[in-house]
């Protein structure tokens, strides 16, 4: 049996062509392996970041619920309670539930914040502190008061600029 010219090239292509050596082989998985590692890397720091991003903002959200209710627990006319310490003390030096304060972190207005750590126990200004809590009252009726509360983490992870935050506000109303 003889073989036509046309299946002798053909069976030659096929043999040339028959498979992936393993050299190939090797260097195709060398490749994607340090594809893999490059990107895992990315992915753990990114995970790591968000991770404590996350812990910072629920710790804001806590303190600022805190805070709240200890302000809460204020009879409604109080404008004398130092609500900057904790626990609150009657010292005639406070402010109590008066209207005022701020919500600006960046700047906040005495006896209208506090500083806590890292554990949620209050500080001085000038201490350790990693959480800075700011309020403002404000007159809504003739008996009703809204009391907001925002807490700031006084370090952020990952992008600049960007620190966690939390605000919380509620209704007062007299005589509560």
């Amino acid at each position: 049996m003889r073989l036509h010219r046309s299946t002798r090239i053909d069976n030659r292509r096929r043999n040339s062509q028959a498979g992936i050596s393993l050299i190939e082989t090797m260097i195709a998985l060398a490749l994607l392996l340090i594809a893999a590692a490059g990107i895992m890397t990315m992915a753990t720091v990114a995970m790591t970041t968000t991770e404590t991003q996350g812990h910072l903002a629920a710790r804001t959200a806590e303190y600022a619920q805190d805070k709240m209710e200890q302000l809460l627990a204020l009879q409604y006319p109080d404008t004398q309670t130092d609500t900057t310490v904790f626990p609150s003390s009657i010292t005639g030096a406070g402010t109590g539930l008066s209207v005022g304060g701020g919500l600006n972190a960046n700047a906040p207005i005495a006896g209208y914040s506090d500083y806590v750590d890292r554990s949620g126990n209050p500080v001085p200004a000038g201490g350790n502190w990693q959480y800075v809590r700011v309020w403002r009252i404000t007159q809504v009726g003739a008996n009703m008061k809204q009391i907001s509360v925002l807490t700031q983490v006084r370090y952020g992870v990952g992008q600049a600029g960007v620190l966690p935050r939390s605000t919380i506000s509620c209704l007062k109303s007299f005589p509560f």
